[in-house]
């Protein structure tokens, strides 16, 4: 038991080191606090410094959001699809009611009108309207429209066809003045026209020029019609080969085929609107295929 506590003079130095450490220490920490107290504050700036940098961090990151959202340019409301609305604000219900207006052949055009038919908000609405491009038709003045209108609507009764111009031989000039044509248009019915020798074959083709709504070609045959039709050899749909139904506008030989398919399951066909049954066939397209057909 006695050799457990015997130590030699090495020893003893360095117990009595160690408690002279202790005891320092101790001393260090009540009798300077202010040692502590400035880590303390360091700790205090650090913090600050880094709530600082944290918002650096999101006021760059709100820039870099606020940049990558998508530019709106200026567009027709009238063809606003989906993705479109979505992008744009709208409701699924706004965005619907839109298609299901311009699914009955009407269009949208006025701020005024867009806002009756999708029922937006009127906050909505002062945002994506001044994007909102009509055409140049539309924003034309009531004198204006009245000197377009009336250019050739001077008569009380609808128009015969002797009164009529000649639509393969009517100048771009002649069909500007008519309400929704404007140059542009009137340029792209004479270039269609000029795409075939001996022009129209009939008015209906007239849906085939691009940017004629159905309204604009219903003002169009009210003051012309085609008079001297492009000559043209009508194919006999139940002999026809299919080489022969390929020349047709809109027919390939997938559509050929089935074409012959349902003339053999119906022992031929009875009329040109049997067309409508046959698998994948453009029927959109059937009056100006109808053109080319005989039976």
């Amino acid at each position: 038991m006695k050799s457990h506590f015997q130590f030699s003079n090495q020893q003893r130095n360095g117990i009595f080191l160690l408690l002279l450490v202790i005891i320092t220490g101790q001393c260090v920490y009540w009798f300077v606090p202010n040692l502590f107290s400035n880590t303390s504050f360091d700790f205090t700036q650090n913090q600050n410094q880094l709530e600082a940098f944290k918002k650096e961090l999101d006021s760059l990151r709100l820039i870099k959001i606020a940049q990558s959202k998508p530019n709106i340019y200026p567009f027709n409301p009238n063809y606003i699809t989906d993705y479109k609305g979505y992008t744009l604000g709208m409701t699924n219900e706004e965005i619907d009611r839109l298609h299901a207006f311009r699914a009955t052949d009407q269009w949208v055009n006025s701020v005024s009108q867009f806002q009756k038919v999708t029922k937006v908000s009127d906050s909505l609405l002062k945002i994506i309207s001044p994007y909102f491009k009509f055409p140049s038709w539309v924003n034309q003045s009531q004198s204006q429209t009245k000197a377009y209108s009336n250019a050739y609507a001077n008569f009380t009764k609808p128009k015969s066809f002797k009164q009529k111009i000649d639509l393969n031989i009517a100048t771009a000039a002649q069909l500007k003045k008519v309400y929704g044509v404007g140059e542009k248009l009137s340029q792209r019915i004479v270039a269609y026209r000029n795409k075939f020798k001996g022009g129209f074959i009939a008015d209906i083709e007239l849906s085939e020029v691009y940017g004629l709504s159905p309204e604009v070609i219903t003002r169009i045959q009210n003051d012309f019609t085609v008079k001297t039709p492009r000559v043209i050899k009508k194919i006999h749909l139940n002999t026809a080969t299919r080489d022969q139904l390929v020349n047709i506008q809109y027919i390939d030989y997938e559509i050929a085929h089935h074409i012959i398919e349902e003339r053999t399951l119906r022992d031929g066909f009875k009329s040109l609107e049997e067309l409508l049954k046959v698998e994948d066939f453009p029927v959109k397209k059937i009056e100006i295929i109808k053109l080319y057909l005989q039976l």
